[in-house]
């Protein structure tokens, strides 16, 4: 393990773990590799959450409702979550897990792909969260601004691609070549997007952070 992983190690290792059922959740899917925001990323997410205490949030990528979950700790009173995903098993256990964590009423969740539905809803949101397929990164990114109130949060998870982003293209498997491209692409138009500052955190796979001015 070079340094950095054992950098991880000790953080992890200072952290509170999560307690009751959003604990039980994470723990389950990380024994079953179900793949949910890394614990670096959730006290990230957790601390930003306690300044900004959102009340319209929007989560891109619902998974097995353990992020929106998260956030849901963190809403101002009378605070409500639309997320979206498209995999009928993600979507049936995250509102198992909705059930469970008692927050059926504080979540709407839309059934579909993101890239349709995100052009059709006209709200405004003070935070929204992007953690689904990384080859739409890019093309999801104006509907995402448009969608973000003035003060708003925005955060990209799972951004460097195990640090292959840095690499020249030809340097990335074949395979990977698109996604490389249009992240690379996502990240340098965030970066200079007009009204927005943004920052791109090298921790967990990399979370692009930014505020709509």
């Amino acid at each position: 393990m070079n340094d950095s992983g054992f950098l991880v190690d000790y953080i992890n290792s200072i952290h509170p773990s999560l307690d009751g059922i959003l604990g039980v959740i994470q723990k389950d899917a990380e024994e079953r590799g179900v793949p949910i925001i890394d614990p670096i990323t959730v006290r990230f997410i957790s601390t930003v959450l306690s300044l900004k205490r959102p009340k319209d949030v929007l989560e891109i990528g619902c998974a097995i409702g353990f992020s929106a979950g998260l956030i849901s700790k963190y809403l101002s009173e009378g605070g409500h979550i639309t997320t979206i995903d498209r995999y009928d098993i993600m979507i049936a256990e995250a509102k198992r897990n909705f059930e469970k964590l008692g927050i059926t009423k504080k979540v709407t969740l839309l059934e579909g792909n993101a890239t349709d539905i995100l052009p059709e809803l006209s709200g405004s949101y003070d935070f929204i969260f992007l953690d689904a397929a990384k080859g739409q990164y890019l093309q999801m990114l104006p509907d995402c601004m448009r969608l973000l109130k003035s003060g708003g949060i925005f955060i990209a998870d799972d951004i460097l691609q195990g640090g292959r982003i840095a690499k020249d293209r030809l340097e990335v498997p074949k395979r990977q070549r698109t996604i490389h491209t249009r992240l690379r692409l996502f990240l340098e138009q965030i970066a200079n997007y007009e009204g927005v500052e943004a920052s791109i955190l090298p921790f967990d796979d990399g979370v692009l952070f930014a505020c709509k001015r």
